[in-house]
């Protein structure tokens, strides 16, 4: 199938698309969160990857590392175009904003919290050891094939990744921590049962 790609044909091509898209997809939603967004990072890392094909390695090697290499860079180009585009709409006078609860919010609520507290830490991490850990974490790839689709070496790989873990253990924490509210006296966390009757009320004006 690697020769077929790297002569352009285009059934080959779909197969490799097929094949790999949802890795792509999988590793760009987790990443952004947005999975339109996502979409698009797909789209753009395979016309990236069509343009590129004569570079795709003979048999015997997967193309994950390859795939995932030129989609980590496009991840890159679309975050940078993102935050511009943010820091635009931050300029414009803001619109009213209509709250949409659902009865799922209260019981979910913990798991909420964890999962934004971790997508913060996760930010908060250096782009290297973020890349490394979404990589061999999220996306499944070994160390060689995250070494070779970021163009550094196993051993560098394995320390990012080791001090991703570390600090993303610690970060999690640390946000977790910040967002809990402190009501007087010291005591953490919210009324849940409060908080429901307000969803409740709100759902019903």
């Amino acid at each position: 199938m690697h020769a077929r790609v790297r002569a352009g044909d285009p059934e080959a091509f779909r197969e490799l698309f097929q094949a790999y898209a949802p890795l792509v997809y999988g590793y760009a939603a987790r990443a952004t969160g947005d999975r339109g967004l996502a979409e698009e990072v797909v789209s753009l890392a395979f016309l990236e990857a069509w343009r590129l094909r004569g570079r795709l390695r003979d048999e015997g090697e997967t193309p994950r590392p390859w795939l995932m290499g030129i989609a980590v860079n496009v991840l890159r180009n679309t975050a940078r175009a993102k935050r511009r585009h943010e820091r635009a709409m931050a300029r414009l006078p803001p619109r009213e904003a209509l709250p949409d609860f659902a009865d799922e919010v209260v019981s979910r609520m913990a798991d909420a919290e964890r999962l934004a507290a971790a997508r913060a830490a996760l930010e908060r991490l250096r782009p290297a050891e973020r890349e490394v850990f979404m990589l061999c974490v999220w996306s499944g790839l070994s160390y060689a094939e995250t070494a070779k689709a970021l163009g550094v070496r196993v051993g560098t790989v394995r320390s990012r990744l080791s001090r991703a873990r570390d600090r993303l253990r610690r970060l999690t924490e640390e946000e977790l921590a910040r967002r809990e509210p402190v009501r007087a006296g010291g005591q953490a966390g919210g009324d849940r049962r409060l908080l429901a009757v307000r969803l409740s009320e709100e759902r019903h004006r």
